[in-house]
């Protein structure tokens, strides 16, 4: 159902492309516009994660420079039967992370050195399972060619006014014609975004607790993360605004989330989404918590992937956790030494 839905993504995507290059040259306008989207497709399968990550600035860590970073991701992939992704490092100080790659194989995960700095350790493991949510669901490919698809496109509407809108291109409609492939192309791109991601976003949310094992440690980080989202930017993203749906919180400085115009749900509704995870997972019978890690009691949430126990259920709101049991900031990539990003 996913390389379905991959599949006509993609072909609406290329539509659009080629709707915008028949608006700017007619039908000439429109073969390049289709020669372009199919080498925008071919090169985005296999390079638009390492497009995404040059962007980001991502530096590759490992189990030596980054031991207890990568030590979180490797204990969750384990647990969620996927193969270690390569883990990536990104010198920022506003807290965020995403995953990208074509497939479980080729996947790859990125977390910012504000996320290692803010969140607990328990906070981080749940963002690190969203994320590995989103590489199991097959997400990354779609969510990376569509940021790289809606970035050629909104490119080729801001173009459109020096490319098209003369005789010589054989545009029907003109100088109207142009206007509109600039007013209405990256508004569409905006729109397929918003499609690829919002819907997505709750699904991940509810497999990264599973695999986490406690739906309230995500809860509490995806508040943070909004927080520190507001309050500092990331210019990274302010210069490519096509890859925002990929991180776990919109990353754009200022940006207002409302129920209409925004690439990610409400911060709010996954957060209330998650407290009744969290309510229903304490309620449950042992076989409709299969997915789920074992109790250890009966007034204890799931165990974490490090097998201790979370501590008991709270009944509404999330209990903020301990802060950050590391008590070391990271230096990030530039800096990144023998010990990892936490010395």
């Amino acid at each position: 159902m996913n390389t379905l839905r991959t599949a006509m993504l993609l072909a609406a995507m290329t539509a659009l492309f080629m709707g915008v290059g028949y608006l700017i040259g007619g039908s000439g306008g429109m073969a390049i516009a289709l020669l372009i989207a199919a080498g925008t497709n071919l090169f985005s399968y296999w390079n638009a994660d390492k497009m995404v990550l040059s962007m980001n600035r991502a530096v590759e860590v490992d189990e030596k420079n980054a031991p207890e970073y990568y030590a979180i991701v490797q204990g969750l992939a384990k647990r969620a039967g996927l193969p270690m992704p390569k883990t990536y490092l990104i010198d920022n100080p506003q807290p965020n992370a995403f995953a990208t790659g074509r497939n479980p194989e080729n996947a790859a995960v990125a977390a910012s050195t504000g996320l290692l700095q803010r969140l607990s350790h328990e906070e981080v493991a749940a963002v690190m399972a969203h994320e590995l949510a989103h590489v199991q669901h097959r997400d990354t490919l779609t969510m990376t060619i569509v940021a790289t698809l809606a970035g050629a496109i909104s490119m080729l509407g801001n173009f459109a006014f020096f490319l098209g809108g003369s005789r010589e291109n054989n545009n029907p409609f003109g100088f109207v014609g142009v206007l509109v492939a600039m007013l209405v192309a990256p508004f569409a791109a905006m729109i397929v975004q918003m499609a690829v991601s919002r819907t997505r976003e709750y699904e991940a949310d509810r497999r990264g607790a599973e695999i986490c094992g406690n739906p309230l440690w995500l809860a509490s980080a995806l508040n943070k993360i909004a927080r520190g989202a507001e309050q500092i930017p990331n210019e990274d993203a302010e210069r490519n605004p096509a890859m925002a749906h990929l991180f776990i919180i919109n990353p754009l400085h200022g940006e207002r989330m409302d129920n209409l115009f925004s690439t990610h749900p409400s911060t709010e509704n996954r957060i209330a989404a998650l407290q009744e995870m969290a309510r229903a997972m304490g309620g449950a019978s042992p076989a409709a918590r299969r997915e789920a890690p074992a109790r250890t009691a009966a007034d204890e949430t799931p165990a974490g992937p490090w097998g201790k126990p979370a501590g008991p259920a709270p009944e509404a709101e999330p209990t903020p956790p301990k802060p950050n049991p590391w008590g070391r900031n990271p230096t990030g990539p530039r800096n990144v030494r023998s010990k990892g990003p936490w010395s």
